[in-house]
């Protein structure tokens, strides 16, 4: 079938509305019409060209020496259109979650409780498609990957069944489009992976879509005080509407402004960073304001290339400090966005504050320039019909 899809041919290109080709799902896939997706900045980093493997692994998986052509997108939500064979747990007419994280359910890091860390994600940067290691995907004629085994920004995806979560019909889909990524990886970073607990100090660096999920995240979980840090005095603003007590705009503001008074010189018990892109310097920073036995969850994504980052070894370890990696908030994808979706609809997950604007799948490109300018916390594509 031929579809509208946004495709990255190379490092730096744009955002390219064009028509594919996307061939039937076969066993363990799942033909998803998309209803909404989320304009997540890893996207951006992407397109940039920051993220990609090693040359000889790239090879390896996928047989070429660039992620490039490729369908982009990786948080979403849409309508099950049909199933391959020995598909069990979707129907058509299920409303889901699409996962940037697949879980298969088998490997040891699923069985032991860590699906976020599946060993399906080995492929999710590029390569065919998990079930058979072929192609679904096409732009005249060329195969095309797509981002995290997804590429959400089309009309129809197909994609394999662990990469779907299947919602209750009741569920509001543009809502669960931003917990699918964004916001379960915000609050996970806070609830699961920085374990706040009530009382805590946190400071949350970078308060765009993840970092807002970070701030719900910290506040359903009991913090005293939640330190919005951003550099746009926009965010802040927004940061503290969702019930962030305090605004700043870098770490040594926050540093000499605001931690003396709120803590005493004790600093932070968590900091969580949530900045568009990740440089090294940025671990320091963190560190400096977080307090003894303290924990900084790095959440940002870096660019590929970043192999060296600034901490002061010695405080760190004199302090017994945690820095502390994740992907996904180390949450379960199964059960985090459900119960997410749920606490949105009940009215305790205020998501829908999140949203600064909606696009077609044509604005796409549009979309990303507002997102780098700084006039999106997270936009939305609607796409046709929904």
């Amino acid at each position: 079938m031929q579809v509208r899809a946004v495709v990255v041919t190379e490092a730096g290109g744009p955002f390219e509305p064009v028509t594919i080709e996307v061939d039937p799902p076969v066993a363990h896939e799942v033909q998803v019409r998309m209803s909404f997706a989320g304009l997540c900045w890893s996207d951006e980093t992407l397109r940039q060209g920051g993220i990609t493997l090693p040359i000889d692994l790239l090879r390896l998986v996928s047989g070429r020496d660039s992620v490039f052509p490729i369908v982009a997108g990786h948080e979403g939500s849409g309508i099950v259109e049909a199933v391959g064979p020995e598909v069990h747990g979707l129907a058509p007419g299920d409303h889901v979650a699409i996962s940037f994280v697949p879980s298969c359910g088998t490997c040891d890091y699923c069985r032991s409780g860590r699906p976020y860390l599946c060993d399906l994600m080995a492929t999710i940067v590029a390569g065919p498609q998990i079930s058979d290691g072929t192609y679904r995907h096409r732009l005249e004629g060329v195969e095309l990957n797509r981002m995290c085994q997804v590429g959400a920004f089309a009309e129809r995806v197909v994609v394999h069944e662990a990469s779907l979560v299947k919602l209750d019909g009741w569920l509001d889909l543009r809502a669960s489009a931003l917990i699918s990524c964004g916001v379960s990886t915000g609050w996970g970073s806070a609830v699961n992976r920085g374990q706040v607990r009530a009382g805590d100090v946190v400071a949350v660096v970078g308060c765009g879509g993840v970092g807002s999920g970070a701030i719900l995240g910290a506040l359903q979980a009991g913090a005293r005080a939640v330190i919005a840090i951003d550099t746009d005095p926009s965010k802040v603003e927004r940061a503290r509407a969702l019930g962030a007590t305090h605004g700043c705009a870098t770490t040594l503001d926050a540093a000499f402004t605001i931690l003396p008074e709120l803590t005493w010189g004790k600093n932070c018990d968590v900091v969580i960073l949530t900045v568009n892109k990740l440089h090294g310097d940025l671990i320091e920073q963190a560190r400096s304001i977080t307090a003894k036995g303290g924990t900084v969850v790095l959440t940002s994504l870096a660019p590929a290339d970043v192999l060296q980052v600034d901490l002061n070894a010695s405080l760190f370890a004199m302090y017994n400090q945690d820095l502390r990696g994740t992907v996904f908030g180390a949450g379960n994808p199964r059960l985090q966005i459900p119960m997410l979706a749920r606490w949105h609809h009940e009215g305790r997950l205020p998501v829908d504050d999140l949203i600064t604007r909606e696009y077609d799948l044509e604005e796409v490109d549009q979309g990303y320039a507002d997102l780098r300018a700084g006039r999106n916390v997270r936009g939305v594509v609607r796409f046709a019909g929904t």
